[in-house]
């Protein structure tokens, strides 16, 4: 793995990165939680029929 050490190539990078503006980051913020919400509710409906099972938990 060649990873290089100039810092020149670290500085350009910082300089192309920015701040998200709030609307952005709560937008991102609500996405991702929507979709911790809808794998929270898969697990727990996968949980809820297993259990109806023969044999499950």
């Amino acid at each position: 793995m060649d990873v290089p050490y100039d810092l020149g190539s670290y500085v350009r990078v910082l300089k192309l990165a920015s701040t998200p503006s709030w609307e952005e980051f709560s937008r991102v913020a609500l996405i991702a939680g929507a979709g911790v919400a809808l794998v929270g509710l898969l697990g727990f409906l996968i949980f809820v029929v297993m259990s109806f099972i023969p044999g499950g938990p």
